[in-house]
C-alpha cells in the first residue's frame, strides 16, 4: 500500500514538471470599427461611405504559442497566428490557415532565437514599433502611403523564411532574415533578405533595418512567375526589385514619448514597364498617458516620391491623431481620425489620395478617415 502511494506521489510530481517545462497558449485580438470616409472613388464619381471595418488599427487575429524547456537556458518555441476578417469571418493573408506567422525554432538565452517558416522581416521588428503605424497606438490607417515600407505588417510576411534574432546584449540587440526562393534554377527569383538592430539606452530607443526583395510580383501570366517564392501571393509592391530602409529614435519622458522615423524604398521595373520609382518618409509622433487608462497620439507624416520616367513628382502630407480608453486590461475603445492630402507637379497615377486600409481612393486629392472603435484582446 506504501509503495502504491509512493508510487502515485513520484508520478503527479513527474507530471507537474512536465506541465511546467511545456506550454501552449492560444491567444488573439478582435479589432472592429465604424468609419466614415468623406470621399471614395466609384463608378459613378466620388462618395462619402459609412461602413462596418476590421482591423483599423491591429489586424484581427487569433493564435497558438508555444514553448518547451530543453534546459540549459534552451527551448523550443512556435508560433501559428492566423488573420482574418471580422466582418465576414473570412480568412486574410491571400486565404491561408495562418497568413500571419507560422514558424518553428529554437531559442536560447545566451545566444539568441533560429525560427523557420513565414515571418516578419527585419523593418516590421526594428522600425516598425518608433512608427505610430506599427504600433497599438495608431496601426493600419497611420501607414505612410501604400504602406510602402512596410511598417505596418498587414501587407506581407516572409515565406521559406529562416530568421535569427540576437539576445539582448545590456540594451542592444539585432537580427537578420532570408527568406528562399524555392525555385529550382533562379535562386534570387522572388526571394527576400533584411537585417536590423535596435538599442536602448534608458529613455532613449534607436533601431535601423534594411528589406530587400526580388520580383516579389512577377504576373502569373509571365514565364517568370515563381509560385513557391518569398511573397508570393502577398502583397508587397508591385516592382521587380523593392529595397526599403530606414531608422527612428523614441525619447520617453513620463507618461510622454515622442520619437522621428525616416524611411525610403526604391521600386525598380514598376508594373514590369523598365520604370523606377522612389518613396521617403519623415515621421515626428507623439503619444500622452492623460490617466493609466486614457492615451492621446499622434503623428504628422510627409512624403515624396520620383519617378524615372518623370510622371510627376508627387507630396503627401498625413495627420493623423487617436485617442483611447481602456475599459479593462483586455478590452478598449478608441476614436481615430486620418487627414491625406496629395500634390503633383505633373499629372499622375498617384495624384488621389488613398489612405491606407481604406476599400478605395479617393475621387480627389484629399482624403478624410474617421473611425470609432472596439478592441478585445484574449
Amino acid at each position: 500500500m506504501k509503495k502504491t502511494l509512493i508510487a502515485a506521489a513520484l508520478a503527479g510530481v513527474l507530471a507537474s514538471t512536465a506541465h511546467a517545462q511545456s506550454s501552449v497558449t492560444l491567444y488573439g485580438l478582435i479589432d472592429v470599427g465604424i468609419t466614415y470616409t468623406n470621399s471614395q472613388l466609384t463608378s459613378k464619381g466620388g462618395h462619402s461611405n459609412v461602413q462596418l471595418t476590421s482591423g483599423s488599427v491591429d489586424g484581427s487575429r487569433w493564435g497558438l504559442r508555444g514553448a518547451e524547456d530543453l534546459g540549459g537556458g534552451l527551448k523550443a518555441i512556435f508560433t501559428l497566428e492566423n488573420g482574418f476578417n471580422v466582418n465576414d469571418g473570412t480568412l486574410g493573408q491571400g486565404g491561408r490557415e495562418f497568413g500571419r506567422q507560422a514558424f518553428v525554432g529554437l531559442s536560447s538565452v545566451d545566444f539568441g532565437t533560429v525560427t523557420l517558416g513565414r515571418q516578419y522581416d527585419s523593418m516590421v521588428d526594428y522600425v516598425g514599433p518608433l512608427a505610430l503605424t506599427g504600433t497599438q497606438y495608431g496601426g493600419t490607417h497611420f501607414a505612410h502611403p501604400f504602406n510602402n515600407d512596410d511598417l505596418n505588417n498587414n501587407s506581407f510576411s516572409i515565406n521559406n523564411s529562416i530568421k535569427y534574432q540576437s539576445a539582448n546584449y545590456a540594451g542592444f540587440q539585432f537580427g537578420g532574415l532570408y527568406g528562399f526562393s524555392n525555385d529550382a534554377g533562379a535562386f534570387a527569383n522572388n526571394r527576400a533578405y533584411s537585417v536590423g538592430a535596435s538599442y536602448s539606452w534608458g529613455p532613449l530607443n534607436f533601431a535601423a533595418g534594411y528589406l530587400h526583395l526580388n520580383n516579389s510580383a512577377v504576373s502569373r501570366l509571365s514565364p517568370n512567375f515563381n509560385a513557391n517564392g518569398a511573397v508570393t501571393d502577398d502583397q508587397p509592391l508591385v516592382a521587380a526589385r523593392q529595397q526599403t530602409w530606414g531608422g527612428g529614435v523614441n525619447y520617453a519622458f513620463g507618461p510622454a514619448v515622442v520619437g522621428f522615423v525616416y524611411t525610403q524604398t526604391n521600386l525598380t521595373e514598376v508594373f514590369q514597364t523598365g520604370v523606377g520609382t522612389h518613396f521617403q518618409n519623415f515621421e515626428g509622433n507623439a503619444r500622452y498617458a492623460l490617466t493609466p487608462a486614457l492615451t492621446l497620439a499622434g503623428a504628422y507624416t510627409y512624403s515624396r516620391g520620383g519617378s524615372s520616367a518623370g510622371s510627376g513628382t508627387p507630396h503627401w502630407n498625413q495627420v493623423n491623431l487617436m485617442t483611447d480608453y481602456n475599459l479593462s486590461k483586455r478590452t478598449d475603445v478608441y476614436l481615430q481620425g486620418v487627414y491625406q492630402n496629395v500634390s503633383t507637379s505633373q499629372n499622375s497615377v498617384l495624384g488621389v489620395a488613398f489612405i491606407n486600409g481604406l476599400s478605395a481612393p479617393s475621387s480627389t486629392n484629399n482624403q478624410v478617415e474617421v473611425t470609432v472603435g472596439l478592441r478585445h484582446r484574449f
